[in-house]
């Protein structure tokens, strides 16, 4: 994901409010139970097989892991390779992941996270280490794990609406900061083929939400603009739902930039009204091991993992609750 900001401005898009249902008690609403620990050993899992930058070794094995692990839970798993242009003209392979539950459902809900780690630390604090790859232990594999835990609870308790999750390759791999370069369209790379070409013709979804570095120890998740102009009243739910949970001092009721992230390609070009969940330092940068070697299993508690995975359940399951 880039830091660097968007102009929306010229973007055409038409809000689609999310359902609003009236006197919903949060705290009520019947989901299945979000394991901390197992959200956890799923990150685990993804850094034990080194960096997944497109194309090495360990991003061929991570996504044959993924792949096993989702046909475990959903009904169905399709991979949608594809090859991306980077920033420098350099051509890597891509593997979009797509699992669904309850496929024949007609309305459905999106549910994305990036699966690949960033080739360059260029924000790392030893220049030395600025061309190495990055673990992405909250870049990436928290998202992922989050996901990976919610299809196997929401297995056992399907809610009443179809559901997809996505996880998106290539997001990660846009212009290194040491480069003197600028482009925007480098980053989410997934994201962009899937839009344009959908695992499904004519796909769409009622809406979708989008986690990203969600597992940090000192959680800070803001509205931020693009979530905000695409999908108002999703954000704003699940920003109530967190409130009602007793998370309001994590996730604030506070407006922030665009963020240049998965989420935006989803909009735009796929018309998918989709929220980003995604990690907000006051310091401007997304937290402080962001795009570092540093990024690994330190930079993720399993409690924010549980508290991330409890807020989406309880928003699906108020709006769809189980079968």
């Amino acid at each position: 994901m880039a830091a660097c900001l968007l102009t929306l401005a010229g973007c055409k898009h038409n809000p689609t409010p999310a359902p609003q249902p009236t006197g919903v008690d949060y705290t009520q609403v019947a989901t299945p139970e979000f394991s901390a620990d197992s959200a956890y050993a799923y990150v685990e899992a993804q850094l034990a097989f080194g960096h997944r930058t497109p194309g090495s070794r360990g991003w061929q094995q991570c996504g044959d892991y993924l792949v096993q692990k989702m046909r475990q839970w959903c009904d169905t798993v399709i991979e949608q390779p594809f090859n991306a242009t980077l920033w420098d003209g350099s051509t890597v392979p891509g593997r979009n992941i797509i699992a669904s539950l309850n496929p024949q459902a007609e309305r459905r809900l999106l549910l994305g996270a990036h699966w690949d780690s960033r080739l360059w630390a260029d924000h790392d604090r030893d220049k030395g280490k600025q061309r190495q790859p990055v673990p992405g232990a909250n870049d990436g594999a928290s998202g992922i794990a989050v996901l990976m835990e919610m299809a196997r609870v929401m297995s056992q308790m399907p809610p009443s609406v179809g559901v997809d999750f996505i996880f998106f390759d290539v997001e990660d791999q846009g212009v290194p900061s040491w480069a003197d370069e600028h482009d925007e369209d480098a980053w989410c790379k997934g994201s962009q083929h899937w839009a344009r070409n959908r695992h499904v013709p004519y796909y769409t979804a009622v809406y979708g939400i989008l986690l990203d570095m969600v597992g940090t120890h000192q959680p800070r998740f803001t509205k931020e603009e693009v979530s905000r102009t695409f999908a108002p009243g999703l954000t704003d739910k699940i920003w109530s739902v967190a409130a009602a949970l007793g998370h309001g001092n994590i996730f604030l009721s506070k407006n922030t930039d665009p963020i240049l992230d998965d989420h935006f390609y989803v909009n735009r070009l796929a018309g998918i009204p989709m929220v980003d969940i995604v990690q907000n330092n006051p310091s401007g940068s997304f937290f402080e091991h962001w795009h570092t070697t540093q990024d690994d299993l330190q930079s993720v508690s399993a409690e924010t993992l549980r508290l991330v995975g409890t807020v989406v359940l309880k928003t699906l399951y108020g709006d769809y609750p189980a079968k």
